[in-house]
């Protein structure tokens, strides 16, 4: 196979992951933010803990930024867009940051409260430790010029954000493949793969799709390298 044709093979396998990312992304940003919009507890789509007023709030203050990174994220990806529009990419990465900065506080606030137990808790706090963790080393490499090392960090960030689809995910087909086990082991371990799963798919990713080709590209230039000297 011709290098050409390799090189467009996974250029279209790019676009189809994206494309699936993309509409996945924005149809349950889309889907999710109505039941925090109506101002009635009783449309939350989460149990909400009886003994804490601003519950409701919390999470709608969680789910509106959040679903707007969520929708936001896939056009950081897109290679045209960065070249071509720079200042268009800028001002949709620092909407995306505010986001998940606003997001992550009140995911805070939420795991804090939650009634779905401590594996819950303790899940949602490593995300919400991670998201900003991520978010802040993104930041600080594109302020020092790093831009290969601003795009892994964005990758690591943007799996993070994309947990709360892969959790749904696994959430339906728990309850789908398994409906004696319960609800709350099934979420509880939805919850755990979301993040995990999304993680290693990240690092997965970073490694084949960034490094892998840098390093296949330094093999190719030691021969001439030794050559010339």
């Amino acid at each position: 196979m011709s290098t050409t044709r390799a090189r467009s093979i996974r250029g279209r396998k790019w676009w189809a992951l994206w494309g699936l990312m993309a509409v996945s992304a924005v149809g349950f940003a889309v889907g999710s933010v109505p039941p925090y919009l109506t101002g009635d507890a009783a449309d939350a789509p989460l149990p909400l803990n009886p003994e804490v007023a601003l519950h409701y709030l919390s999470l709608m203050v969680h789910a509106v930024p959040g679903a707007l990174a969520l929708a936001l994220g896939p056009l950081q990806f897109v290679n045209r867009l960065r070249v071509r529009r720079p200042k268009l990419h800028r001002v949709v990465g620092r909407v995306y940051m505010i986001s998940v900065v606003i997001a992550s506080t009140a995911a805070a606030i939420n795991a804090a409260v939650t009634i779905s137990g401590f594996a819950v808790q303790v899940a949602f706090f490593i995300l919400v430790l991670a998201w900003l963790y991520t978010l802040a080393m993104a930041y600080r490499s594109i302020r020092r010029g790093e831009v290969q090392l601003h795009r892994i960090w964005m990758i690591r960030n943007y799996a993070l954000t994309f947990a709360a689809v892969t959790l749904r995910v696994y959430l339906l087909l728990g309850l789908q493949l398994s409906p004696s086990t319960g609800f709350e082991a099934i979420y509880t371990t939805a919850v755990w793969a979301s993040i995990l799963g999304n993680v290693l798919v990240a690092e997965y990713f970073i490694v084949q799709r960034m490094l892998a080709p840098l390093v296949r590209r330094q093999r190719r230039d030691a021969p001439l390298v030794s050559t010339l000297t």
